[in-house]
């Protein structure tokens, strides 16, 4: 797994702003979904999870201006990781309070398959990956006509044969080669664009 660099701080200064909505909807893009994931995949449903994360990004909002992020002292995504599992915990301890164990064997399942503590650092650089690359193929696709992507995504992401996607999109295999190359590219650049030089 390739290492990912920390976040821009240039981001986390501009958040210190409320009035920069650019800033903001950047942030929410990024790590919103981020958080979001990793909560379905400790077990939330769908609108505990989407709860969770707004506790996460009011949070944020409410210690961005405090917050003196210094790289070398970690990354940025480390210290979210943190706000969302104390809130996470916050949350299941909440969760037990109101409901009480059955000790049925459905209720044995269900905490067989939740994950052990230790692992819960690698699946959120898992999921913090995934979304990065999810992020910015959104970004890179409204960039380009569908044909481009049409012409990447087949032959980089589905291994579909570049003269079949050529024939099939009408291209000859030149655009084909530099449609790929093109939206790779600016995928890189999107990726490091969000990232600490």
């Amino acid at each position: 797994m390739a290492e990912i660099p920390p976040t821009r701080a240039s981001l986390l200064l501009r958040l210190r702003d409320a009035q920069d909505g650019d800033a903001w909807r950047e942030f929410v893009d990024l790590y919103a979904p981020l958080v979001y994931g990793y909560a379905r995949k400790q077990g939330l449903q769908d609108a505990d999870a989407a709860d969770l994360c707004q506790d996460v990004l009011s949070a944020v909002a409410g210690a961005v201006g405090r917050l003196e992020y210094d790289p070398r002292r970690g990354a940025f995504r480390n210290w979210l990781f943190t706000v969302v599992r104390n809130r996470l915990s916050n949350w299941q301890a909440a969760r037990g309070r109101r409901v009480q164990g059955s000790g049925d064997s459905a209720t044995h399942q269900l905490l067989e398959m939740c994950p052990a503590p230790g692992g819960m650092e690698a699946e959120w650089e898992a999921e913090w990956e995934a979304r990065l690359i999810a992020w910015a193929c959104e970004q890179a696709r409204r960039q380009v006509s569908d044909a481009t992507w049409q012409a990447f995504w087949r032959t980089a992401v589905e291994s579909q044969p570049i003269k079949q996607v050529a024939a099939d999109l009408g291209l000859t295999l030149a655009a084909v080669y530099h449609a790929r190359s093109r939206i790779l590219a600016r995928l890189k650049e999107l990726v490091q664009s969000v990232q600490e030089p």
